[in-house]
């Protein structure tokens, strides 16, 4: 079998793990306890690679060693120790995030202006609306015409749903012509008339706002202001206040 193309290489790079480190760790659990030399030859690496990688791996807490006969023997460990590392990690990172997040506020610029492209682009503002909104506040979608669900099919219901786990209170206009089977939870819909056309969608949140430009390779304006994001809301409440209820 080539290791090149066994799933459990391929998931072990996702975490990190070097080509090397990844072929001598799949090694030794395949052959169990042995000598370095019998590892270097199983795997098909140099003496030198080989040891470089157990050094590797025993700092991961995967492989450890035992001596016997003033030789060293490398033995792998459970493969729950792989998930110790990372919780070890998530733990450290937990710990940290708050003193960053405080110097990252601090040196925060008061307003911004970026661009976002292609899906990944997109996720990345999705993301931030359901971080940055609480439930005390409201999302305000204006312009949606169906290409969120239409362009991202798969991602859409994730959105959603973590929206409503968050319980985010959310107003959305859409054309009166714009068919909905049923209405999100915790989402009021209105409506304007047919010919209202848009192209892009505005979403309007925390001191936010992104219009999203549903092309061929979509893109997101996200600008951050008090001032344009409160302008914004205000002309949403206009037009909301004058606008018809949604039936289904």
């Amino acid at each position: 079998m080539d290791i090149y193309q066994d799933t459990l290489f391929r998931d072990l790079e996702k975490l990190n793990y070097s080509v090397n480190e990844s072929k001598v760790y799949l090694t030794l659990i395949k052959i169990g306890a042995s000598l370095a030399g019998k590892i270097s030859k199983e795997a098909q690496l140099d003496r030198s690679s080989t040891y470089n990688a157990l050094k590797c791996l025993i700092q991961r807490g995967v492989v450890s060693t035992i001596y016997e006969n003033k030789r060293t023997i490398y033995v792998p460990e459970n493969p729950k120790k792989i998930l110790d590392y990372y919780q070890e990690k998530e733990e450290i990172a937990k710990r940290i995030i708050p003193k960053l997040k405080e110097q990252f506020e601090f040196k925060k610029q008061k307003s911004s202006v970026k661009l976002f492209q292609g899906y990944k682009g997109l996720k990345t503002v999705f993301q931030d609306v359901i971080d940055s909104t609480n439930k005390s506040e409201t999302y305000y979608v204006m312009g949606s015409e169906g290409f969120f669900s239409d362009k991202m099919p798969y991602y859409c219901p994730i959105f959603r749903k973590r929206k409503e786990n968050k319980k985010i209170k959310t107003k959305m206009l859409i054309r009166q012509t714009r068919k909905k089977k049923s209405k999100g939870k915790y989402t009021e819909y209105k409506t304007v008339p047919s010919d209202v056309e848009s192209p892009a969608t505005i979403n309007i949140y925390d001191n936010k706002v992104a219009i999203f430009v549903w092309e061929d390779t979509p893109q997101v304006i996200l600008i951050e202001n008090e001032k344009i994001k409160k302008t914004f809301e205000n002309y949403f409440k206009f037009i909301w206040k004058n606008s018809k209820d949604l039936k289904l």
